[in-house]
């Protein structure tokens, strides 16, 4: 149990004025963040997660315009994400490749911040300061996404939805309003199932690719001050790379069941659909975006994270 503050007989006694309360020292208040590490991973993980959001929205917004173009658009073949940026550019103008940011940063800053927390609760109350292993650390990553993306699991539809273009909601709370009168729960939950296989492997893949691909370096070399940032950047572009490949299925299904809940059934049916129409290259459309999203986004968060960190005392 942690506490607030402590004190000790003398210190109270020295430090309380006649008839006062206590005084609290700068010491003191630093111990406050101190005794609770937990608090310092979640605004760590959030203020990381708050430029790799606004930065790459862009990517994320094409991603689900692929997903969403049919197969065969004006008798083309294969949309290309350039095409899709083209686009976007000129029907929405240039603000219009930011579309749907708002519910991506209701989602995403604390959704980090809830994924870096979780970690540094399981790390501090389960491993005890050790490395994890390969195995612990995809177990660690699947644990702290599914939490973060199960409680933020409305916010992804709205999301997905409004990157689409297909739904014109005039605000967040609009539309949360709208899905639930029109859709009830299962449309504010729609597609929580491809979500968590996406999110929840993703980071626990991830998690495990970047911890021992840090391995790799010495530790002299990890603790400098000049070489610290860009080998956790190379090290997160790395395992953002391998990570992403393995999950971009659940993405696609995730996708299309959250834009059309009413098309599907299950996430069978969804499978099914996306064979027939677009074959086994289907399951792979928007990964060059997404690819590069993710792995900037997680690469950058993580690089903040980690400077963060140190400064903050919880390395």
């Amino acid at each position: 149990m942690y506490m607030i503050y402590h004190f000790d007989d003398v210190d109270e006694q020295q430090q309380r004025p006649a008839g006062g309360q206590p005084h609290v020292t700068p010491q003191k208040k630093g111990k406050f963040l101190t005794n609770y590490p937990i608090i310092k991973a979640f605004l760590a993980g959030s203020f990381s997660g708050t430029f790799s959001t606004v930065l790459f929205q862009p990517l994320d917004l094409v991603k689900t315009r692929l997903q969403n173009t049919p197969a065969v658009l004006n008798g083309r073949h294969g949309i290309s994400m350039l095409s899709i940026f083209s686009n976007i550019v000129q029907q929405e103008q240039i603000k219009g490749l930011w579309r749907g940011m708002i519910p991506s940063i209701t989602r995403c800053v604390p959704g980090v911040g809830l994924y870096f927390s979780s970690l540094d609760y399981i790390k501090s109350h389960y491993l005890k300061g050790k490395p994890p292993t390969a195995f612990e650390s995809v177990v660690m990553g699947f644990c702290a996404r599914s939490m973060s993306g199960s409680i933020l699991i409305p916010i992804t539809v709205v999301k997905t939805r409004y990157e689409s273009g297909v739904y014109n909601y005039n605000s967040m709370l609009s539309a949360l309003k709208h899905i639930y009168k029109t859709e009830g729960i299962r449309g504010m939950t729609c597609g929580l199932i491809p979500t968590l296989f996406r999110d929840a492997p993703f980071s626990g893949l991830y998690l495990m690719f970047y911890t021992q691909t840090k391995q790799v370096f010495p530790r002299d070399l990890i603790n400098s001050p000049y070489a610290s940032s860009p080998i956790h950047f190379a090290c997160g572009v790395t395992a953002g790379i391998l990570a992403s490949i393995v999950t971009q299925p659940a993405d696609v299904l995730k996708t299309k069941m959250q834009l059309y809940p009413n098309k599907f059934n299950g996430l069978w049916s969804v499978i099914v659909y996306v064979h027939n129409n677009y074959g086994v290259q289907g399951y792979f459309r928007g990964m060059v975006p997404r690819m590069l999203r993710r792995t900037l986004m997680a690469a950058m968060a993580w690089t903040v994270y980690e400077e963060l960190s140190k400064k903050l005392g919880l390395k």
